[in-house]
């Protein structure tokens, strides 16, 4: 007797978190990172500061999780530790920097949560730079 599965073909897995981890970086590099870099100066006058840390270190702290550890891992090198700055930032923003902002309002924040959320629980997937640990 034959048993047919749901599964027949298996899963691209590591195809799938190519892609999400490239889409994903590319989205928060270009629509958020690159625009802190490139008008540095302006975004000093403009950057929330709700810890009282200072726009040069809040700033600082932006550009690493939007500019470094997005390269990192769309290369998939210390895919999950760089997703941890990004949460952050991510959960700071939408808890105390716009805790008025509806769904809709912060949906592309939420949405980017949830991409680096699952990249951080998935990890790179086997389609990437090795650095000789895991990932």
């Amino acid at each position: 007797m034959k048993t047919h599965t749901l599964n027949a073909v298996p899963p691209l897995l590591d195809p799938g978190l190519f892609f999400l981890r490239i889409t994903g970086a590319l989205l928060l590099f270009y629509v958020h990172g690159l625009p802190k870099v490139l008008h540095y100066s302006a975004e000093l006058t403009r950057i929330e500061d709700p810890f009282g840390f200072g726009p040069h270190v809040s700033l600082l702290g932006a550009i690493l999780a939007e500019v470094i550890c997005p390269v990192l891992i769309a290369l998939g090198v210390f895919t999950r530790l760089a997703c941890l700055p990004i949460i952050l930032v991510l959960l700071v923003a939408m808890l105390a920097v716009h805790p008025g902002w509806s769904i809709a309002e912060g949906q592309f924040g939420w949405l980017l949560l949830i991409i680096f959320i699952t990249i951080a629980l998935c990890g790179p997937g086997r389609w990437r730079i090795r650095t000789g640990g895991r990932a």
